[in-house]
């Protein structure tokens, strides 16, 4: 039986990060799909299930192959969807087998019962090996430009989306935004300023770092990068990106919009920390001045979609600058213990 070298993991054992040298080649009845993989891209996720602290293997297995941020090139379609040599990724979330409302509509990313299952995370192998199946529902083709950053997909379909649900909120009255706030500079905040400066509008980034990459990729954008507190920035945003998830900033970032202000809440909170704060105020606020804030994760094929589209049209070398490090598998210990200067690491199986 032909193996696979898969990195991987056992959920909920924290240090058990692994690189099997012989895990079955993945089932036909994966997707009729088979793909070479070239690249993952390494995020807070993988590190957070390393860690120990979420993560689900498959029915039946004791570990979990890591992998979500994914790029590949087709080996093998029968169903004729896409051609061998073809660049694809692999979305990521799976619908719940119920199915729930909105998972029976292709709308997994809003999923009302959690029993959805994604790869690499919860309960199906992920693209963390040398070759993976896809249905061809799930496999997104990338344009053959894209061939050394397609695994910047993933991140993109979460910006796409939180940005197709900003403008839909939007459009419940006239809706002339011009300026946005996106606060974090990490992969997710420079991909949202990205599509942000793709719609012509006025784009802020605040971010802690002072040296390192992150405000010459910012201002590279035509946008405008802030070390400051959110309290002292002289404008008050249309629309905000929230991609820190520090309580802190949540908080004054509500505070700060415009009257009739979207805030989009991207960035996931750890927890365990209590903060002094005025909730009235708040109420007032965003009552006062229709105001909204949402959360917003994951995304559907649409997202993907739209995301894929819009790396097309990016300046190739500002997407390739995103990406600090490039390690071989071989090394793969490396690619999972975070750099000071790092936006995106990427683990590569093949050139």
């Amino acid at each position: 039986m032909r193996t696979v070298r898969a990195v991987t993991v056992t959920p909920g054992v924290a240090d058990s990060l692994e690189l099997v040298e012989d895990q079955p080649e993945p089932a036909a009845e994966e997707g009729a799909i088979l793909v070479e993989a070239l690249a993952v891209g390494i995020c807070g996720t993988d590190h957070e299930i390393i860690a120990g602290q979420y993560g689900e293997a498959p029915p039946g297995e004791r570990r979990l192959v890591l992998g979500h941020e994914s790029l590949g090139r087709v080996l093998e379609d029968p169903t004729g969807t896409l051609q061998p040599g073809d660049l694809v990724v692999g979305i990521v979330r799976h619908p719940d087998p119920v199915p729930c409302t909105n998972c029976a509509v292709d709308e997994w990313d809003m999923c009302r019962n959690g029993r959805y299952t994604e790869h690499g995370i919860k309960a199906l192998p992920g693209f963390a090996r040398e070759r993976w199946r896809l249905q061809p529902r799930f496999a997104v083709p990338l344009d053959r430009s894209l061939g050394q950053v397609g695994m910047l997909l993933e991140p993109t379909s979460i910006v796409a989306k939180a940005w197709d649900h900003v403008e839909r909120i939007g459009h419940r009255a006239e809706w002339q935004p011009r300026t946005v706030l996106v606060t974090g500079a990490g992969p997710i905040g420079l991909l949202a300023a990205l599509l942000a400066s793709q719609r012509g509008l006025v784009v802020h980034v605040l971010d802690l770092a002072t040296t390192g990459p992150k405000p010459e990729l910012v201002r590279a954008l035509g946008a405008t990068y802030h070390s400051t507190r959110v309290d002292d920035l002289d404008f008050d945003p249309d629309v905000v990106i929230e991609c820190t998830g520090a309580p802190k900033v949540v908080l004054d970032v509500m505070c700060k919009a415009a009257p009739t202000g979207i805030v989009c809440l991207a960035g996931v909170s750890s927890g365990g920390r209590t903060i002094d704060f005025d909730a009235g105020a708040l109420n007032r606020s965003l009552v006062l001045e229709n105001n909204v804030v949402f959360g917003s994760v994951n995304a559907n094929r649409r997202h993907w979609d739209l995301a894929a589209e819009a790396l097309r049209r990016a300046d190739p070398l500002w997407l390739a600058s995103l990406i600090s490090r490039r390690v071989p598998v071989s090394g793969y210990a490396d690619a999972y213990v975070p750099g000071p200067n790092d936006i995106k690491v990427v683990l590569e199986f093949a050139v």
